[in-house]
């Protein structure tokens, strides 16, 4: 299966820890993976580029993420595909290839963590590492029906991961089921001087509830309801029906500006990124994979100021949503407008539009992640032909929230994984 679903990069064989390290602790037992923009001590980093491969660059020590699971007890199976330079929602990477959904192999697992969605889907491995800039993780859970966690900006350490927009990427996880997910997150969790951006929030460990609080649930409209296909409205009304059940409240819910805070995630995504690989854009852009070529490029066409314009939106939406969340505990809405398109599939159908696929997969998630907000992805159990996720969202370092919400959700039936088991 890992060869006909193009999953890893690197494999890495079996045989004694890193570092002295001994098979005990919280994880013990477990395997992870990890996206192949993470360091691994002793190999290059690929972030899925020719460029990389070709400087032969080794990483002298793991990403804290990945030491941080290792001294857990995971064993780390190998390096998985990904978008080039995380920059797109499809992995369907020039240069290592598609990775194809373990679902339909017909179709793509997502991106830029496909790869990573995939080999936890596809029952490989009980963990997997994911970074979610614009919605890198949550997409491709979504559309492989796994659990997807993109924490709070800030929240896990992204120190030794290979960067792609440093005011946006978050370091996160996926998982079968969320109480594998909350194990996996509690070992990563605490304060890390290797990445500047990280407060010196406590540790927060994650807790079940014994019965569903209460919870007052925002169902997202307007931007977040325009554009869905049937099966992500249909996947959204299951897991709020099942959320009411569960004994919460649902109304409707409005993030004003969410429209316009994607339209800046687009400019800064494409300013930073084209930035961070100008020397390479100039004096060797055709080693990039054609569409990333291409849209760095045109970042680096774009007026400074605009940059600046970009973070008073963020500013903006961010206050409004601080706003919403003192009349909701948690917002719900697509992870993405539709379940997994075909393999070279150029558009998909928004609204009566054919738009491109790469650029809008991650629209629901893309507002989130521009103002750091915690979200999840969960694979709804509804009467969808393939699977499809509902993003939940939660104040900023209510991780424990979101997770707890999920496991209800899961213990009930009502979200979950399917198909290829461990």
């Amino acid at each position: 299966m890992i060869d006909t679903l193009n999953i890893f990069t690197t494999l890495l064989p079996e045989g004694p820890l890193p570092n002295g390290l001994t098979p005990d602790g919280p994880l013990a037992g477990t395997s992870f993976a990890a996206k192949d923009l993470y360091d691994v001590a002793g190999h290059v980093t690929l972030a899925g580029s020719k460029i990389n491969a070709d400087d032969g660059k080794v990483a002298a020590q793991d990403a804290t993420l990945v030491a941080r699971l290792r001294a857990a007890g995971s064993r780390l199976v190998g390096m998985t595909n990904m978008d080039e330079y995380a920059y797109g929602f499809a992995t369907e990477n020039s240069h290592y290839g598609t990775t194809r959904n373990p679902h339909d192999p017909a179709r793509i697992a997502g991106g830029s963590s496909g790869g990573s969605a995939a080999a936890v889907a596809a029952g490989l491995v009980d963990i997997a590492l994911g970074s979610d800039t614009n919605g890198s993780i949550r997409v491709p859970a979504s559309l492989c029906g796994v659990y997807g966690l993109k924490p709070t900006f800030g929240r896990l350490s992204r120190a030794g991961v290979y960067p792609f927009v440093h005011s946006l990427d978050h370091a996160g996880l996926f998982a079968r089921s969320p109480a594998m997910l909350a194990a996996a997150y509690d070992a990563m969790q605490g304060p890390d001087p290797r990445d500047p951006a990280q407060g010196q929030r406590p540790v927060e460990p994650t807790g079940f509830t014994p019965e569903m609080p209460p919870l007052r649930v925002g169902v997202l409209g307007g931007f977040f309801a325009a554009g869905a296909a049937p099966e992500a409205h249909a996947a959204l009304a299951h897991v709020a029906d099942g959320l009411t059940g569960l004994g919460c409240s649902i109304a409707p819910a409005l993030l004003n500006g969410a429209s316009q805070a994607r339209s800046a995630a687009f400019c800064m995504t494409a300013m930073e990124g084209g930035s961070l690989h100008r020397a390479d854009l100039m004096t060797r852009p055709m080693d990039f994979d054609p569409a990333v070529r291409d849209r760095m490029l045109a970042g680096l066409l774009m007026p400074a100021d605009l940059l600046l314009a970009a973070r008073r939106v963020r500013r903006i939406v961010a206050d409004q949503a601080r706003a919403l969340f003192a009349d909701f505990d948690l917002l719900l809405s697509p992870a993405t407008p539709c379940s997994a398109p075909r393999i070279g599939e150029a558009t998909i159908e928004i609204e009566g539009q054919q738009v491109p696929v790469r650029a809008n997969l991650g629209m629901f998630c893309q507002p989130i992640s521009f103002i750091g907000l915690p979200a999840i992805s969960v694979p709804a159990l509804a009467d969808t032909p393939l699977p499809i996720g509902v993003q939940m969202i939660a104040p900023a370092w209510a991780e424990a929230r979101l997770i707890d919400a999920a496991h209800h959700l899961h213990r009930a039936g009502i979200t979950g994984t399917t198909g290829p088991t461990p």
